[in-house]
């Protein structure tokens, strides 16, 4: 089982279900769709949050999304899961329990499974599935251009992004970030180093004893702008990208903006409405 977990693990959660239940609402007799049900980082389908002394055990997001039978439930589950051990011990959690349903579970990259996933929707044999799809990586795993590819596709996506525990992170106060780390934001957002880093840090000019001197500095608020920035990064590919749903540490500290993006504006109100009643 995953060891992880808290408050806001189960309000992501949740915010999922009650979206898919209202996503198979509306499918209920609209038959002609197949509905697929994808799991970039699906983990082993239960949680279990560590107290020391009791242990909370949450069923994860891919295990609660294959129980739903009411008022409809998806034809195909495609998970994706790349720990071996936790890929394995999915599939008793999902496939095993649930026999009778089309479940499969894949040891791989997420991107890798999305690109593919993005390649089939756009073929003939893709056009009568619509997708709800969940991204909840443990940090910067997506790529950018997992998430363009899916631009065309008939697909709703809930995308979890570590602003405070990855982006922010990764800025420097001085604007002197490592080589990898630079990489991996550019990866990861879509950008060149050069937009980056005039995007979340300025240059200020001070009068010294030995005249004027020049400094780079982070821009205040860089997890909010980070969050900011990626919603806009959104908007350049799909058509509807809803408000943010904000996960706090228990300490009161950002630490990721879960977003929902579709190319259908429904989506994304129904989306909108059910985040809100959880950042309130």
């Amino acid at each position: 089982m995953n060891e992880f977990g808290g408050d806001w693990t189960k309000n992501k959660i949740e915010i999922l279900v009650k979206y898919a239940k209202a996503y198979l609402t509306i499918m209920k007799d609209r038959t002609y769709w197949k509905l697929l049900y994808f799991d970039g980082f699906a983990g082993t389908g239960f949680i279990i949050q560590d107290k020391k002394i009791n242990i909370d055990i949450t069923i994860g997001a891919a295990r609660r999304i294959v129980e739903i039978e009411k008022p409809r439930g998806f034809d195909h589950f495609y998970f994706v899961e790349k720990n071996k051990k936790n890929a394995e011990q999915l599939s008793k959690n999902t496939k095993e329990a649930y026999p009778s349903k089309d479940i499969q579970i894949k040891n791989d990259d997420c991107n890798t499974k999305l690109i593919e996933l993005s390649k089939f929707l756009l073929s003939p044999k893709g056009r009568n599935l619509k997708v709800l799809a969940y991204i909840d990586p443990y940090g910067m795993q997506l790529e950018w251009k997992s998430i363009v590819s899916l631009s065309k596709a008939s697909i709703d996506i809930w995308i979890l992004v570590p602003t405070g525990l990855g982006v922010n992170r990764l800025l420097k106060k001085n604007g002197e970030i490592d080589e990898t780390w630079l990489n991996r934001l550019e990866m990861f957002l879509g950008m060149d180093a050069k937009s980056i880093k005039s995007f979340f840090y300025k240059t200020e000019t001070d009068l010294t004893l030995f005249g004027e001197e020049e400094h780079t500095k982070k821009e205040k608020d860089a997890i909010k702008l980070s969050a900011k920035l990626y919603q806009e990064r959104l908007k350049s590919v799909f058509a509807f990208v809803s408000q943010p749903y904000i996960l706090k540490s228990t300490q009161g500290n950002i630490m990721y903006h879960m977003f929902m993006a579709s190319n259908n504006k429904t989506a994304v109100k129904i989306a909108n409405d059910i985040i809100k009643t959880y950042n309130d």
